[in-house]
């Protein structure tokens, strides 16, 4: 797909890390970007920033993301691409024993099912309804483009595979999000969408920038080549080269230097 002003685009947790990134990255070959977030102060800066609109979305609510997908629409048109960064973690074991008292505890499930919701359920709901409204898109007649209708880019994690301790939902998440790619391609496919799956390693997002140096340090240190954080436009060129390259479908590929993660 050429990335061009022709193309609209919505990116999912786009105020900031990897989203902001991307969000960036589209518009600066002149793609209409729209952000789904819940931080408007930095969503409304950044869609200023790049000329996109910005769109306050839980992604876990059918109704929020139904009206950010109309707002973004009636802004920019019907997306051709969505790339979807939202999401969160936390890090509990399954059931552990309190080292002081000795009590017994076990993962809250309420906890355990709002990562499913916003990681795993909140991105196929944003897949659904972009997906709907791509079939109403005539397909794009230029070479290579195979009567291509749009292109959607996931973000799972290295968790998916090697998760740590206290990952059980975190790990469930992402896998969830790897596992529903091939389906979704195949489901697609005779309707020319394309969909693939990026699962970063340990990036330099503002998860881990209010980190002690040491932190970061050890955290960089960890990864086998090149040993530092990835950056978050690195994800962004691994997400527009999905993007515009017409037999990028159906993959889940890591972006971690090599990494894999130990139990702790």
């Amino acid at each position: 797909m050429q990335l061009d002003a022709s193309i609209a685009a919505v990116v999912t947790g786009g105020a900031s890390g990897l989203g902001a990134a991307t969000a960036r990255r589209l518009a600066r070959h002149g793609v209409r970007v729209a952000l789904f977030d819940l931080n408007e102060a930095a969503g409304e800066a950044l869609a200023r920033e790049i000329g996109g609109v910005f769109c306050p979305v839980d992604v876990t609510s059918d109704a929020q993301v139904e009206a950010g997908f109309a707002r973004a629409r009636a802004a920019h048109g019907q997306e051709r691409v969505l790339v979807n960064c939202a999401g969160t973690g936390n890090a509990v074991k399954t059931a552990s024993r309190d080292k002081a008292t000795g009590e017994i505890r076990h993962f809250p499930l309420a906890n355990f099912d709002r990562i499913i919701q916003i990681n795993l359920v909140g991105t196929f709901r944003c897949i659904a309804r972009s997906a709907a409204g791509m079939l109403t898109l005539d397909p794009l007649d230029a070479p290579f483009h195979s009567n291509e209708r749009g292109a959607i880019v996931c973000t799972a994690s290295v968790a998916a595979q090697d998760g740590q301790m206290g990952q059980a939902a975190y790990s469930a998440s992402k896998a969830g999000v790897v596992g529903m790619t091939l389906p979704i391609a195949r489901d697609l496919m005779a309707e020319g969408i394309r969909i693939n799956t990026i699962l970063p390693g340990i990036f330099d997002t503002p998860l881990l920038q209010g980190a002690p140096e040491n932190v970061k340090a050890a955290l960089a240190a960890s990864v086998p080549f090149p040993k530092r954080l990835g950056q978050p436009d690195e994800y962004a060129e691994l997400a527009e080269t999905m993007i515009r390259l017409g037999y990028f479908n159906g993959e889940s590929v890591r972006l971690d230097g090599a990494i894999r993660m130990a139990p702790r």
